[in-house]
This record gives structure tokens, sequence and C-alpha cells, in this order.
């Protein structure tokens, strides 16, 4: 009997990988959970390790959502500079895990604060990875009304990154939350558009909008378990791609 062909995982050389604060807090409700921080930085450091170009963008609402303080008669401009202060955190706690770990990062951030990172130049953003450091790029555009998966979206165009992978609290894109909805469908392929006329929760308008301009495939999976990236990476484990229609 013929044996089927198996289908080689995809070859990248640069991807950037967007992981939500949220994950970042473990079982825990609010805050950092260190365990799960170090685990997300050593799967980083084993794709770093393959050969492939790495830069992140982490999320800030494990510490604070200018979205759910405006919703609390807070200035939405004021929230949200102070949820790009939050992913300046996140960043500065996953770059100390990544170096613990012998991985050489740099934080670069939209907002200018020089005494604890640099200031994001694409030029040197570029080089820092061609060098084999993982960048982690904080406070999201450095603009109010925007969120870090646009922010991710925007970094990952501007690095001419081969895809976007976002880590989240499940396996893929599903039509509804299955933590809330166990019937929900779990979809393994979709279209840019697809998720933007059926306003699939996964990532905001502007940030597929800006993937889909640029061709960008967005690869969702459940950041949680053993070195879930390095086997998406590979092409295993069970995830949604998000790609151009045919």
């Amino acid at each position: 009997m013929t044996q089927p062909v198996k289908t080689p995982a995809p070859s990248y050389k640069r991807v950037l990988l967007k992981v939500s604060g949220e994950a970042l807090m473990g079982s825990g409700s609010y805050g950092v959970d260190p365990a799960t921080v170090d685990a997300i930085a050593v799967d980083v450091a084993a794709v770093a390790r393959s050969g492939v170009e790495v830069c992140l963008v982490i999320g800030g609402g494990n510490i604070f959502r200018g979205v759910a303080a405006a919703a609390r008669g807070m200035d939405r401009a004021q929230g949200d500079y102070a949820g790009m202060l939050a992913t300046v955190i996140n960043a500065l706690l996953m770059q100390n895990s990544l170096e613990r770990h012998g991985v050489p990062t740099r934080v670069m951030t939209a907002i200018h604060m020089s005494s604890i990172a640099e200031p994001y130049i694409r030029r040197r953003a570029v080089r820092h990875m061609e060098k084999g450091r993982v960048v982690i790029f904080a406070a999201g555009t450095g603009n109010p009304f925007f969120t870090t998966d646009t922010g991710a979206a925007l970094r990952a165009a501007e690095m001419e990154c081969d895809a976007l992978f976002k880590g989240t609290q499940v396996d893929g894109v599903y039509s509804a939350d299955p933590r809330k909805h166990p019937d929900a469908t779990r979809y393994d392929t979709l279209t840019y558009r697809d998720v933007l006329a059926n306003d699939l929760n996964v990532m905001d308008a502007a940030a597929i909008s800006l993937a889909r301009e640029n061709r960008l495939p967005i690869v969702v999976f459940n950041i949680h378990g053993q070195e879930p990236f390095s086997r998406v990476m590979r092409g295993e484990g069970r995830f949604t791609t998000i790609v151009a229609a045919d």
C-alpha cells in the first residue's frame, strides 16, 4: 500500500509572536505568574535557537485595560496610555526570563523611555534580529485607540515577517468562545474576509485589515502546554491559519 506523503511544515525565516497579557497570568486572575512567563520564554528560546528570527508583542490586559477603564468613566486616551505602560512591564519581565535562558533580547518601545529600553527604530530592530537577538516591541503603536493586536500586525508588516503567530487561551479560532459555548465550531483555516464578515473575535478589524493588505498569514494557537510555539512552527498540534482567499 502506498504511504501518504507527509506535507512538510512551512519554512519561516522571521516571525512575530503576539502573546496576550492574560496568558501571563497562569491560573491567576491578575498580574504575572513567573512560571508561566518562564515557560513561554523557554519555548521562544527554542525557536530562536533553531535559526528563526523572532520578535514579540505582549499585551497588557493582565495589568490594565484602557477600554475597560474607559467604560468606567476614565478618559479613553489616558486609559490607553496606562495600558501601553503595562505592556512595557510585561516586556521587561519577558526579557529578563529570556536572558536568563541565554537568549540575547532587546526591548524597543513606541514611547521613549531610554532609561529602560531602546526607542523603536525599524532598521535597528531588523539588525537586532539579523544578529540573532529576540526583539520585544512594547507600548503598542504609541498611539491611543489602537490595540496591541493592531500593533502586532503593524510591526510584523514593518519587519517583513513571514507570519504572525497569536498565542491565545484556546487552540484556534472558534465561532464563539468555546469556554462559554462548548458547541462552538472550530476552524482549521479561514480567510481574512471570513473573520471580518463573521465578526470572529480573534483580532480587531484594524489588525485583520492590515494583515490582509500585506498578505501576512496569521496562525492562532494555544500558548499553554509543552512548547506550543515550537510545535506549531513545525506544523504540529492544533491551530487555525488565517490567509488570503485563493
